[in-house]
């Protein structure tokens, strides 16, 4: 493949930052903030992406019957990777998981409701897999799911409770994962869409070590139209193995990496500790080299991912046949990336030395405190979209073959 931007995506990515410079705001931009943590969360946030929503930049990709451009995904990376080099609100949930699986599975009417609004960003989402018993695999959710009839109105009565679902906070509906059969653990989950703002909703927050707030939803009672089922009932693990593929991407962006590699280089370059500049000190050189080495292996990786992203667009619109998002390299990349991201705290914590555990954002810190926060942060990467384990799970399978249970 070409790794090579083309002139017109170089210039789309001009445009782009272009665009960036004319809405720069601390409220709206903060690169303290990391990876997940991007998340349309305040007024300022949501009327900048609504403002994104007006430059026809939310639905690139989508096809243009629901109002998209049909555009190659590597437009998609751009303006994301953009986004979240300046710690700006990504893309997301709405665009990525909600919107393209619904414009693949879901029915005319979840399209005429939420696809509009995904394009103007007039809706948010929180994503609802993971429960105490359920993390990385999904697979083992128990949130109950019966037949029920409620004012002359088919569909589901909800009981369970899940966790670590960030946005339910703010957003307005529950992208929900249901288990409707008990008896099939692939085959018994199904999906809908859930107001979040209802009696039978209990949000509780949870800080993170992260200093972000993600929460538990306690679910008691709650009636879902059969109309909210999005797809196939029963085929909802299907759908989610899909979108993960996507969130493991999306979520986990290359340049806020890059931004904190440049931060670290800044630093050594410029310090000097016991009369000696940091640059002249061979550990550190070498450790620095290995960490500009393995910035471009990550970089790669994703690049990859966008390349059989777009071919399987292409052969998509070419036969007519939906082709599933790249699954192994969306594990690939997700995995190196973001061990990749923890290691590299890990030296900003080193070569910087005792003042790094200072707090982030202490002016006189080494690199402002940028090494504490993410020190901190970078754990939780590596576990949210899908731990590290289950990314090598996933590479061992459908990469090399080898068996289930090696």
């Amino acid at each position: 493949m070409n790794f090579d931007f083309t002139p017109e995506q170089q210039a789309f990515a001009k445009e782009v930052e272009a665009f960036l410079d004319e809405h720069d705001d601390p409220e709206i931009f903060d690169v303290t903030r990391e990876n997940m943590a991007q998340i349309v969360d305040t007024p300022k946030r949501r009327a900048f992406m609504r403002q994104v929503g007006q430059k026809g930049w939310l639905g690139i990709t989508w096809p243009r019957e629901y109002g998209g451009q049909e555009g190659e995904g590597v437009y998609e990376f751009l303006l994301n990777e953009a986004l979240a080099g300046r710690g700006g609100p990504q893309i997301g949930k709405g665009v990525g998981i909600i919107g393209k699986t619904l414009i693949a599975h879901g029915s005319d009417f979840l399209k005429e409701k939420f696809l509009p609004m995904i394009l103007n960003n007039d809706v948010e989402f929180a994503v609802g897999y993971s429960e105490p018993d359920a993390g990385s695999d999904a697979a083992s959710m128990k949130l109950k799911a019966v037949r029920h009839e409620q004012d002359g109105k088919t569909g589901w009565l909800l009981n369970g409770q899940k966790t670590w679902t960030t946005s339910a906070h703010f957003a307005e509906w529950y992208w929900l994962g249901t288990r409707t059969d008990p008896d099939n653990k692939h085959h018994g989950i199904t999906l809908m869409l859930v107001p979040l703002d209802q009696p039978g909703v209990t949000i509780n927050g949870i800080w993170t070590m992260g200093d972000e707030r993600t929460n538990e939803v306690w679910i008691d009672d709650v009636f879902v139209p059969d109309e909210y089922v999005v797809g196939e009932v029963n085929h909802g693990f299907q759908y989610i193995s899909e979108a993960l593929d996507l969130e493991r991407f999306t979520m986990f962006t290359y340049s806020p990496i890059k931004q904190r590699l440049d931060l670290l280089t800044d630093y050594v370059r410029d310090t000097t500790r016991d009369g000696v500049p940091l640059k002249d000190d061979p550990v550190v050189r070498s450790r620095i080299a290995q960490l500009h080495t393995q910035a471009e292996v990550a970089r790669v990786l994703g690049l990859r991912f966008v390349d059989a992203a777009v071919r399987a667009e292409h052969a998509t619109r070419a036969t007519g046949e939906r082709q599933p998002p790249p699954t192994l390299q969306a594990s690939e990349y997700k995995l190196y990336a973001t061990e990749f991201s923890r290691r590299l705290a890990n030296a900003s914590m080193d070569i910087g030395g005792p003042g790094t555990q200072l707090r982030v954002k202490t002016e006189e810190a080494p690199m402002a405190g940028r090494a504490e926060s993410t020190y901190r942060y970078t754990v939780i990467d590596t576990i949210g979209g899908g731990a590290s384990e289950i990314q090598k799970n996933i590479i061992a399978r459908r990469g090399l073959g080898l068996p289930k249970n090696f």
